[in-house]
C-alpha cells in the first residue's frame, strides 16, 4: 500500500513522461535483440486496455460535459457581452484547429513513417460530399448516435439539450424549473463522474505509454523519435503564430497595445504553462484581468466561460495530431474531413473539460468524426504516440487557451467602455 499511495501521489506529467522515455529504450533494446513479436505478445496487450479505457470515455464525455457546458451559458447574461465573447470564443477557436492543419501540411509530420501494425491495415472509406457532412451533424435518432459512437450528432443534440436546459433553469413555471434543475444536476454529476474516471485512467496512462511506446520502438525504431519532434514543432510554431497572428493584431485593431497586454497577462500565462489547467489556472487569469483595468463584470462572466468553452491552443493541436495520426498510417485527409476536424474541435471544445489531459480525450473524439477509430490497431499505435507527447504539447497549448481568454475578455471590456486605457 505504501508503494500504491507513493506513485498516485507522485505527478502524472512526471509518470508519463518516464514511461515514455522506458518504453521508448526498453522497445529499442528489445528490437535490437530480436524480440519485437514477445513485446507486442507480453507487453502490447497492457497498451491496449489504456486505449480500451480511453474510448470507453469518449462519448459519456462527449453528451455530459456538452450538455452541462451549454446549460452554463445563462440566458440572462447571453446578450449583447455574452453574444461578443461568444462569437469571439468560436471564431479564435475556428481560426486555431486552420492554423493546426496548416502546420500539419507544412511540417508534414508522420509521412514517411508507414505505421501498419500487422494485420491491421487501415482501409478507408469513401468519404461523404461536404453536404451530406454538414447534414449528418443533425441526427435523426440522437439516442442511436450517441450509442453508435457518432461524435458530430452527438455534440449537437448535447448542445442544443443544454441550450434548452439553460432556458428552462430560468422558466418562471416553478414545476418546469425545477424539473429542469434535477436534469441538470444530474448530467453535471454523470460529468463529474467522468472526469473523476478520467482522473483515475490518467493515474493508468504512464503503464499503458510505456507499452505502447515499447511495442512501436521494438517494431520501427528510431525513426519514430524525428516524427515526434515534428509534432512538437508544428504545435508549438502554431501557438505562437496564434497569439501573433490572432489575439496581438486583434488587441491593436481594438486599440489596446499588445506589449502591455503580454507584461500583464504573463504570469497567467506561466501559470497556465506550468499547471497545464485552464481551470486551475482561473483564479490568477481573474487577478490580471483587474490589473488590466477590466471591469469585474465583464471578467467575472467571460474568464469562466472561457475556461469552459475557449480552447484555442487546444483545438490547434487536434489539427497537428490529426494529420500526424493519418500520416502515419498513410490515410490521406478529404477536404471534407478537414473541414470536419474544424467542425468538431470547435464544437467539442465548448464542453472540453479545463483540466490535465482533457485534450488526449478530444482528439479521441475528432479521430473518431474524421473515420479514424481507436479500435483499429495502427490508430491505436499511433494515438499512443501522442498520448507519450500530450504533457509536453498541454502545457503550451492551456498557455494559449488562457491567454485567449484574456485577450477576449479585454476586447469585450473595451468594446462596452469597461477597460480603464490608462492601465492598458
Amino acid at each position: 500500500m505504501g508503494i500504491l499511495k507513493k506513485y498516485l501521489e507522485y505527478p502524472v506529467l512526471q509518470k508519463i513522461l518516464i514511461g515514455l522515455i522506458v518504453g521508448a529504450v526498453f522497445g529499442l533494446v528489445m528490437g535490437h535483440y530480436g524480440h519485437a513479436d514477445a513485446v507486442k505478445t507480453y507487453i502490447k496487450p497492457f497498451g491496449d486496455l489504456f486505449v480500451r479505457l480511453l474510448k470507453m470515455l469518449v462519448m459519456p464525455i462527449v453528451f455530459a460535459s456538452l450538455v452541462v457546458g451549454a446549460a452554463s451559458i445563462s440566458p440572462a447574461r447571453l446578450g449583447r457581452v455574452g453574444a461578443k465573447i461568444v462569437v469571439y470564443y468560436l471564431l479564435t477557436s475556428a481560426f486555431a484547429v486552420t492554423l493546426g492543419i496548416v502546420m500539419a501540411r507544412v511540417f508534414n509530420p508522420g509521412a514517411n513513417l508507414k505505421l501498419v501494425v500487422e494485420g491491421a491495415k487501415f482501409e478507408p472509406k469513401q468519404a461523404p460530399p461536404l453536404v451530406e457532412t454538414l447534414l449528418n451533424i443533425v441526427p435523426t435518432n440522437p439516442f442511436n448516435a450517441l450509442a453508435n459512437g457518432q461524435v458530430l450528432p452527438t455534440i449537437f443534440f448535447a448542445i442544443v439539450l443544454g441550450i434548452a436546459l439553460s432556458y428552462l433553469m430560468n422558466s418562471k413555471d416553478e414545476r418546469i424549473k425545477n424539473s429542469a434543475t434535477t436534469l441538470y444536476r444530474a448530467i453535471d454529476g454523470l460529468a463529474e463522474a467522468v472526469y473523476k474516471i478520467v482522473a483515475g485512467v490518467m493515474q493508468y496512462a504512464p503503464i499503458g505509454v510505456f507499452a505502447l511506446i515499447a511495442y512501436v520502438m521494438a517494431s520501427y525504431g528510431v525513426k519514430v523519435i524525428g516524427d515526434l519532434a515534428k509534432v512538437t514543432t508544428a504545435v508549438y510554431v502554431g501557438l505562437i503564430l496564434q497569439i501573433v497572428l490572432v489575439y496581438m493584431v486583434l488587441l491593436k485593431i481594438f486599440g489596446i497595445d499588445p506589449i502591455k497586454f503580454l507584461a500583464k497577462a504573463k504570469d497567467a500565462m506561466l501559470t497556465a504553462f506550468v499547471t497545464r489547467s485552464s481551470s486551475g489556472t482561473l483564479p490568477v487569469t481573474m487577478r490580471v484581468a483587474d490589473d488590466m483595468g477590466i471591469s469585474k463584470g465583464i471578467y467575472s462572466f467571460t474568464l469562466p466561460l472561457g475556461a469552459t468553452i475557449n480552447m484555442d491552443g487546444t483545438a490547434l493541436y487536434q489539427g497537428v495530431t490529426t494529420f500526424f495520426i493519418a500520416n502515419a498510417i498513410g490515410v490521406g485527409l478529404s477536404i471534407s474531413q478537414q473541414l470536419t476536424i474544424v467542425l468538431t474541435a470547435v464544437l467539442a471544445s465548448i464542453g472540453t473539460a479545463g483540466v490535465p489531459g482533457a485534450g488526449a480525450i478530444m482528439l479521441a473524439m475528432v479521430l473518431e468524426s474524421v473515420g479514424l477509430p481507436l479500435t483499429n490497431p495502427s490508430v491505436a499505435a499511433a494515438y499512443a504516440m501522442i498520448l507519450g507527447i500530450d504533457a509536453i504539447l498541454d502545457m503550451g497549448r492551456t498557455m494559449v487557451n488562457v491567454t485567449g481568454d484574456l485577450t477576449g475578455t479585454a476586447i469585450v471590456a473595451k468594446t462596452e467602455g469597461e477597460l480603464d486605457t490608462g492601465r492598458l
